[in-house]
């Protein structure tokens, strides 16, 4: 659990500098700081779907993780959980649900998140959750100057969902394959486009209701690839 702790850690730093930057930055400053950010996490999303090996697996991936979504309605509860937070700690900031949102999705999905819990449950040095760690940190304080507060909360769901792999690591090491994981990533990359899209006000997008994607894509490419 080292390294999610340090993933937690740099997270949580980043957002308190990040929060205090923003206080002190003109608007037309936190306008471009979104724009770069919203760039940065579509440009990250593209090299992530460029790993898939079948794009089929990912479109299909997306359509029924979507329907899926939907029919649940994921977003309602995440923002509900966003929401009673924010009124327990009576919080005012108008952005604080986007915040923990756009920042759990972006520091939840990917590879990195994967195989470095696969590693540190593993008992293995955790690099690439250390490595994952500082680029958190560096995410966390331009989302944390642009959305403000809510982006610190977004460790809890990092916390959960990096433990629950680490802690299930040899478990899962026997299962889950390379095209397992590529096919997942891919998935991921094309969430962190529709997260750059919302960034940059292109068209908002209800990326938490995909998320079912990201199973529906590994089982596909175990039973297919």
């Amino acid at each position: 659990m080292l390294g999610t702790i340090a993933n937690v850690a740099t997270v949580v730093a980043g957002s308190l500098i990040g929060i205090s930057i923003g206080r002190r930055l003109k608007e037309r400053y936190i306008n471009i700081l979104f724009q770069a950010l919203g760039l940065v996490t579509t440009g990250i999303g593209v090299s992530m779907t460029l790993e898939s090996k079948n794009l089929l697996i990912t479109v299909i991936s997306i359509v029924f993780g979507a329907l899926a979504g939907e029919a649940v309605n994921i977003e309602r509860y995440l923002e509900r959980l966003a929401n009673v937070v924010k009124h327990s700690l009576k919080f005012r900031s108008e952005r604080f649900t986007e915040g923990f949102i756009s920042a759990t999705l972006l520091f939840c999905v990917g590879s990195m998140s994967i195989l470095g819990s696969f590693e540190d449950g593993l008992g293995l040095f955790p690099r690439l959750l250390y490595t994952k760690s500082i680029m958190d940190g560096i995410s966390s304080i331009a989302f944390a100057a642009t959305m403000g507060i809510g982006v610190i909360f977004s460790v809890i769901p990092v916390l959960v969902y990096q433990g629950l792999l680490t802690f299930f690591a040899s478990s899962f090491n026997g299962i889950m394959t390379p095209a397992m994981i590529a096919e997942m990533t891919a998935v991921g990359g094309l969430m962190l486009i529709g997260i750059g899209f919302n960034l940059l006000n292109i068209k908002k997008i209800s990326i938490v209701n995909m998320l079912p994607a990201i199973v529906v894509a590994p089982l596909l490419a175990y039973l297919f690839l």
